[in-house]
This record gives C-alpha cells, structure tokens and sequence, in this order.
C-alpha cells in the first residue's frame, strides 16, 4: 500500500493509511480513522498510530510503503530504504492483514482464523469498543493509552494510565499521579458517576489467562463512541451525532483543577468556590503558610492538636468527597462497627462506610479529598468520618449548646462535627430521634438574620409556609423557610422533607443547609436562590423573554438530571411526587434545581410500585394511575416531568388550557403532533430563535412522558439521553393521559375530602 492508498474496513467504518498530522507538523505516520468522519484530509479523527516514536520525513512520502514481508511481518518502509517493523516472530511467512469495523488492524495465518497480531494490543491515545485496558499476562506488559505531546504531534506525550491492583485507573503525569477514576464497585468507578448510564456502554472487568483487563461494548452497534485521552491527560468519552457531522462529548475527566489527584496535598478539601482552591479541613492548618501564599497547597494540612488516644477523640463529618487510596477494607462490619474500628485504633485517623457496605480505613496521611460543591455531588455518594480533638461543643456550665449561631456560620466549609449523642432538640420532636447529619441552628440567630422575619425579606409563600431572606455576617445570603400553623401540613412533611434532602446531594436538587426546632418553630434552611422561582418567568409575559431558547433547553435537561439522579443514583430511590414549576428553583446561572421534598416517598431496592390512601400533589401534573388508584411510581414523576417540559416549550400554565378545545396542555400538543404541526406549541415570545430539531424532539420526548400508560413512558435515565444525544431515535408517542379532573367523574365510590390546601397543593383521602 503506498502512500496516496488506504485501506477500508468492510462496512467503511475506519480507514488505514498514511498522514500528515498538520500544518506544523509535516511528519509522516500510518494510522488508522474514522472514515465516515473524514472529509477529504480535513476532520480526520485518528484513534490508532503504528510509527509514533518513528515518524517519516515528509520529502519521503512518494516511496513510503506498507506491505508484509516475506517473514509474515507488518513493516513500513520509506525511500531511504529504512523499514520499522511493526510485527516480528509472527511464526508463519504466509499471512494477511485484514481492518475490522471495530478498527482492529488484524494480521492472521492465510486461510486460517489464528490471529497473530492485533493492533488492538498496543492502544495509542484511544480506547474504543472492544480493546482491552489493563495488564496482558501474554506478553507482561501493560494495555495503557497515551496522550499525543501535542495537538498535530503524535508522538508518546507525558500522559499515560494505569490500572491498579485495587481495580483503580489512574492517569499519570510522568511517574506522579494525574487523576484517580475511583474503585470498581462492579458496575461502574466511583468518581466516573456517567457510566451508571449502562444503556449507552456496557463496561466490564474480567481476569483469565489472557490478563486482568477492563473492556466495553456499545448496546446499540448503530452508536459511534470513543473514550480518547487528549494532550492535557483529560479522559474523553464522545458520541458521533450524524444529523450535524459531529463529535458530541459525553463525559470527561479530570474536568477542572479540583479533580486533580492531590491538588491539595494531605487533610485538605478542593472546591472551585473558593478563591483559594484550597481548605485545611476543620481542625486542620495549613503544613506550610509560606507555600500557601504562594498558591502551593501541595504539603497540605496538619493538626492543630494531636490526637489523644486515651481520650477516645470524636469523628468529624466530611461528606462529597473523593476517597484517597491506600486504605484498608475491613469485611463484615456494619456502619456502628466501621466506626468502633476506628475509634479504637490509635493509629487510624479516618474511616468511612460506603453504599457497598465496606469499611475503609485510613491509617496515614489522607490525599485526595475534593468535595465538589459546584460538581454532580452523586459521584461521591459517601460520608468520611475524620478522627477530631474534640467532639462536642460544651456550655460553661456543661450541657450541650441546643442550635448552633447561624450569623457566624460558615457554609462554605461543608463540614460539621458529628453529635453521637441525641440532643434534647432531637428527642423534642415526635416520634424520636431523625436519623439525619444536619447542623441544628438557635431560633435567635435565625430571627436576627431576618430583621425578626420582616416582610421586607420575604421571598414567597409556599404550602409549607412563608419563605425569608436571610442574611449572614460573612455576607453569605440563605433561604429561611418559616413552618405555618395553617398551612395544612405538619411535623409528617418537615420531617419527611428533612431526612429526605438531607441525605441527598446533587447539583439539579436544592440544597437544605440546616434546621431549627424549638417550641414551637419549625423552620428549614436552605441555600439562597437569587432568582427565585422558574414560574416566576415562565408564566410572567414581562419576566419570560429572559428565557431564551437556549436557558429552557439548559433547565429541562437540569430538571431531567435531577429527577434521574433521585430515581436511580442516590442512595434511596426518591419519588418526588409534586414537581411542577413553582418547585424549581433557579440559581445565579439559570440552573435548575428542584425543591419542596415534602410530599416525596422513599422506594426500596426491589420496589417498583407502591400504593397509597393519601394522594398528594398538584392537578394538571399527576398521572392518571395516581388519581384515580393511589398507585405511584418513579413513571408518576416522568408523567410530572413530561407536563413541565411542555409548559417550559409553549409557555403556559397546563391549567391555562382548560377552557380551550383541548382538555389539557398534553392534549393540545397532542393534537398539533398527529397534524404535524407540532412547531406551534412553541413560546412565540422565543421568534425564530429555538433549533427546529431540538424543539421537535423536545415535543416528541414531553408526550412520550405522557402517555396514558405508566408502562409505555420512558425513565428518566432513557429521557436523559434521548434529550442529550440527538442521534438516538425516538419512538412515536401513543395518546396522552387526559384531564386528571376524569377522576371525579369516574371515581362515584370514592369521597375526596380537605380538597386545597391554597388552590395549589392538594391532599385527598381515597375510601378503599
């Protein structure tokens, strides 16, 4: 083959022949790309290089030649009569060479299937479907990809992975570590929360005479998805969208400096929040201030006060955290266990209890926390307990401090020590202890950060009760949310919403900062959203021109995260039973975030419906088999979730549509799709702004949502990726679940009672 010749794989997936990377570089390589990518010599996504360390000048690109010699060898000669052999020892002089669509270059015995050599054991920058990541116990070295040194030069950069005996990839930077992937849990690593989207790659380790190895394979084989290592060590995983010729990233890592293995150096937190980058964790300070001010963190933190094992030290909670390697993994332990393993061990300065019930110990220094607060929180969904010089903060005379000083509180550290022992807060309340970590603050404090929860600082009015203002003394602004005694809901909800969002972390779900209970005051606190509410604009003829084409694609996609991360990636499975527009909140970058847990349920591992006496939530957005069987189900808040979508394309209010000649907003979208002329649901506010494609398909997904049946509507995990990935086909919608209000003309054995509670929320007790 010689230089202006290519070799095609059958189905014209990917190309083998001979490049020029660039402008500025006019070496010459053999390699292998995609070809239904390429245009001409432009766009060319090359995924393999044979002559990386050996490249050809480009004045000899008239005589280069890829052949097979008479040995049976793979070789490249050029016009100085050089020769890199590519194969050796191949044991047979009679061989072919064949492309595969997978992009394996494959040289095997004539006329026999034995493989003699595959390009797929010697990966260059890409790991596509089918090659192998690991240790090759054949040949004693290691399947690893490395990073080119530049943009238009092939050759091996300072990058490169590596896995572990602990089953944990890492990128290197020469001989320090780059970034970690996290354990192997068995489905996916730790710190890569994406791959729990399973119905896109199916990832696997396996360990058999050929080596320890991870692997994947796509589940739809009409996908293109690569996992490419660029030139700065940043881990890729793109999909190719045919409708616009492009390569669309999925997800990659590290994503900023805070993913940066040990960025920080030891007993120190990383957020991009912070100026700094960099923290010492609580009762922590810095190793060196000199290196600190430099903008060097990474000596890391040391302790103010030594540990006194003879005075069983307490625990400090850290949640949102990239465990560090090097610990130890104690067996059979339960969470009480973990922590008695390491109360009593001297030399253990931390321990943490993880969703597969393992406890892990750290004994050293610990490297690598990073609790990303800006970052999708589920891929650290442990908790780790630092070993603490104190643990209670004790009165002069005493007895422990009843709420903490909320004007002083600093929310930014994410931390909070751990009380071990019930507080006469907690006992006050109903029903016992709440199984929750949550800082307890005083009601003083609270009512000064209001101006005594003046009108001046009232954000809104909610079921629960009226929304506040509050402010801090480092200037720091929260949400103060004041129970009221006539709101119709109770101590059942403000303790349902308080151990339900305090467990969860997510940057799509608002986050709940602390609590009061005393007397009679029941408040919560939550992070402050300067933009309210998404009603607030949506349905405001002056407020909705700032939603523009691309803020509504960006908050139902930030919806839709939110909802597929309480149904399938936190630790319980959530059904949130009451979204609607009033309960997404927006914050300074018009990210969505859904709030008011007070009506969610909890599901089991093995549950996938539940029934219920008390149907709760908001006409217009409850699934038929909600209304009128009490039956719900993750599929109720896709039904949710689908009205919303609709009411964020057109928007208006579902309810807008009752006088109409359509029952509902589903039934109006409805019947603009069957007449094709679904376009005219769109916002006229929003002009010719909107991607026809993109709105299409939005329509398309919303009635999917929809329809009548809980069993014919997507889960969120299939919503997010036929909302994100424009090559994924999407099936034709059946009709739609109409008006809710049916339930009351079908339902003749049922009396619904305590009907509206502020014509919003409502609570139904059904007769069974």
């Amino acid at each position: 083959m010689s230089f202006s010749e290519t070799l095609v794989s059958a189905n014209g997936v990917f190309e083998l022949g001979f490049f020029t990377p660039g402008q500025s570089n006019k070496n010459i390589y053999l390699g292998i790309w995609y070809k239904m990518t390429t245009i001409g010599n432009r766009n060319r996504t090359v995924v393999w290089v044979a002559n990386r360390e050996y490249p050809i000048r480009g004045t000899y690109s008239s005589s280069c030649v890829f052949s097979i010699d008479r040995a049976g060898n793979l070789v490249v000669s050029d016009g100085r009569g050089m020769t890199y052999v590519f194969t050796s020892q191949s044991g047979s002089a009679n061989t072919s060479a064949t492309l595969l669509d997978s992009g394996n270059l494959v040289l095997r015995e004539f006329n026999s299937s034995r493989e003699l050599w595959q390009s797929f054991d010697y990966p260059s920058d890409h790991f596509l479907p089918g090659m192998k990541l690991g240790f090759n116990s054949r040949t004693g070295k290691n399947w690893s990809l490395t990073s080119w040194s530049g943009a238009e030069d092939p050759t091996p950069g300072d990058f490169s992975t590596l896995l572990d005996s602990s089953l944990e990839f890492f990128v290197m930077k020469g001989s320090q570590k780059y970034w970690t992937s996290g354990r192997w849990n068995g489905n996916i690593f730790s710190a890569v929360p994406e791959m729990r989207l399973n119905y896109i790659f199916n990832f696997s380790y396996i360990s058999d005479e050929n080596g320890t190895y991870f692997t994947y394979s796509l589940y739809d084989k009409s996908i293109f998805s690569r996992l490419a290592m660029d030139v700065s060590g940043q881990i890729q995983q793109l999909s190719w969208l045919e409708t616009s010729k492009e390569w669309v990233l999925f997800w990659a890592q590290p994503r900023d400096q805070c993913d940066v293995y040990g960025r920080c150096g030891a007993f120190s937190t990383c957020t991009d929040t912070l100026a700094t980058g960099c923290q010492c964790l609580q009762g922590f300070e810095p190793s060196s201030v000199a290196d600190w001010r430099r903008d060097d963190w990474s000596r890391g933190c040391v302790r103010r006060t030594p540990l006194q094992c003879e005075k069983k030290d307490g625990f400090l909670l850290v949640k949102q955290l990239t465990f560090p390697t090097g610990s130890d993994v104690l067996e059979g332990r339960d969470a009480q266990g973990c922590n008695l393993a390491c109360f009593n061990n001297c030399s253990c300065n931390a321990y943490a209890y993880t969703d597969d019930r393992k406890c892990l110990i750290w004994k050293g220094d610990l490297l690598g926390e990073a609790p990303f607060t800006d970052h999708i929180t589920s891929r650290y969904p442990d908790n780790a307990y630092f070993k603490l010089h104190c643990l209670l903060i004790m009165e002069e005379n005493g007895k422990e401090e009843m709420g903490q000083d909320l004007l002083s509180y600093d929310f930014n550290a994410s931390t909070h020590a751990l009380n071990t022992d019930s507080s006469n807060a907690n006992n006050s309340i109903s029903g016992g202890r709440w199984d929750v970590e949550l800082p307890l603050f005083n009601l003083e404090s609270i009512s000064i950060s209001t101006n005594d929860f003046n009108d001046s600082n009232k954000l809104g009015q909610g079921g629960f009760g009226p929304v506040y203002k509050g402010k801090l003394l480092n200037g720091q602004e929260v949400a103060i949310k004041r129970l009221s005694r006539g709101s119709g809901q109770g101590m059942e909800e403000l303790k349902n919403e308080v151990t339900l969002i305090a467990k969860l972390q997510h940057r799509n779900l608002v986050r709940l900062l602390g609590c009061c209970i005393e007397g009679e005051e029941k408040i919560l606190i939550y992070e402050y959203m300067p933009n309210k509410s998404l009603d607030f604009f949506l349905f405001d003829r002056t407020n909705r021109s700032v939603l523009d084409w691309a803020k509504r694609v960006q908050i139902i996609e930030g919806i839709a995260q939110g909802l597929l991360y309480l149904h399938e990636h936190s630790r319980l499975r959530i059904i949130h039973r009451d979204l609607k527009a009033s309960n997404v909140l927006l914050d300074n970058q018009m990210n969505a975030k859904i709030s008011d847990f007070g009506m969610a349920r909890i599901f089991g591992g093995n549950e996938s419906q539940a029934n219920t006496n008390r149907i709760v939530g908001t006409y217009g957005y409850m699934p038929p088999e909600y209304v009128m069987e009490g039956l719900f189900s993750i599929k109720s808040d896709v039904f949710s979730f689908g009205i919303l979508l609709l009411e964020i394309l057109c928007g208006k209010r579902n309810a807008d549509f009752r006088l109409s000649d359509s029952l509902n907003l589903s039934d109006h979208a409805w019947k603009l799709w069957k007449s094709e002329r679904a376009l005219e649901l769109i916002d006229p506010a929003l002009g010719d702004s909107f991607y026809i494609s993109k709105a299409l398909r939005c329509i398309n997904v919303g009635l999917l949502c929809v329809q009548e049946q809980a069993v014919d509507r997507p889960t969120m995990a299939a919503v997010v990726i036929m909302l994100s990935n424009d090559a994924t086909p999407l099936p034709f919608p059946k009709q739609p679940a109409f008006s809710p209000r049916s339930y009351s003309e079908d339902s003749s054995g049922s009396n619904p009672t305590n009907l509206s509670v502020n014509n919003v929320t409502i609570s139904l007790v059904e007769g069974r």
